[in-house]
């Protein structure tokens, strides 16, 4: 009885802390926020900044607040998290099923270890030029660059996981007469599921600024061509309208795909620990 009476009371303090903290994060980030906007607004008030081309925060949200009720802002919206979405699948395919097959190959791996630090290291901007030449100032242009860019950041965690695969699980599933593809499923996955879903999460924010950069400089339209006609305008209040919803898109990426790696990984020592912690 004593047992199932205290059972309550060590449950309940967990809980207890878990909110305390949650409710700290909570605070900590609002008052983050606030003294970042007062700081931004005092600046070009106080003259440091030239308020001609560093608007103050308060007229920076009205023009955001203009352009929310504006369509074509929200049909750029649309295109570069088009853009964004189709750069992101097709890296992501394509580094699994390339990361997959070179990482369960020995041969493969040694063979193309050069070769992808030699690729690696390119930054996707360089490759604007050639993605123009080939493309045109069309979509395919900036998929070029989205891809190439998203692709390393899966590719690599997916090499990472599959090698990651603990030898004497191999071996013993090996010995038990699995076929390859039931020690894919049963073993290799799982295993590089975590890698994959970190992959996962960097890619996406690394394709959202390339659609943006794209859209910037292969004159693609989205929000970064409308960043370039305001600024070609002198219009530099809308520029950072334009640049905050930039941002809270990379939040909103950030933390949709955090939310989706610890549904996905709720049973793997890493989340658990987190949430334990």
């Amino acid at each position: 009885m004593t047992a199932t009476a205290d059972a309550p009371m060590i449950v309940a303090a967990p809980l207890r802390r878990s909110r305390h903290r949650t409710l700290r994060k909570v605070v900590l980030g609002v008052a983050g926020i606030l003294g970042f906007l007062v700081t931004w607004q005092l600046l070009p008030t106080l003259g440091i900044v030239n308020p001609a081309y560093f608007p103050t925060a308060t007229e920076t949200i009205a023009q955001l607040f203009v352009e929310f009720q504006d369509l074509e802002f929200w049909r750029n919206v649309g295109r570069t998290l088009t853009s964004w979405a189709l750069g992101l699948v097709i890296a992501t395919v394509l580094a699994v099923v390339l990361g997959t097959v070179i990482g369960l190959v020995p041969f493969l791996r040694r063979a193309t270890h050069t070769t992808v630090e030699f690729l690696r290291p390119i930054p996707s901007v360089a490759l604007i030029p050639l993605a123009i030449l080939m493309f045109g100032y069309q979509l395919q242009a900036a998929l070029l660059i989205i891809v190439y860019a998203s692709f390393w950041q899966v590719f690599i965690q997916v090499l990472y996981g599959v090698a990651d695969v603990d030898a004497v699980a191999r071996d013993t599933a090996r010995s038990f007469g699995l076929s390859r593809g039931s020690r894919i499923v049963n073993l290799v996955f799982p295993t590089a599921l975590p890698y994959l879903m970190t992959g996962l999460r960097l890619a996406a924010t690394v394709a959202l600024i390339l659609a943006i950069t794209a859209e910037m400089f292969i004159n693609v339209p989205g929000l970064g061509r409308a960043i370039m006609f305001a600024r070609e305008a002198g219009q530099w209040t809308t520029v950072y309208a334009l640049v905050i919803v930039t941002g809270m898109l990379g939040l909103l990426v950030n933390l949709g795909f955090r939310a989706i790696e610890r549904r996905t990984l709720s049973w793997h020592q890493s989340v658990r620990g987190e949430e334990v912690l």
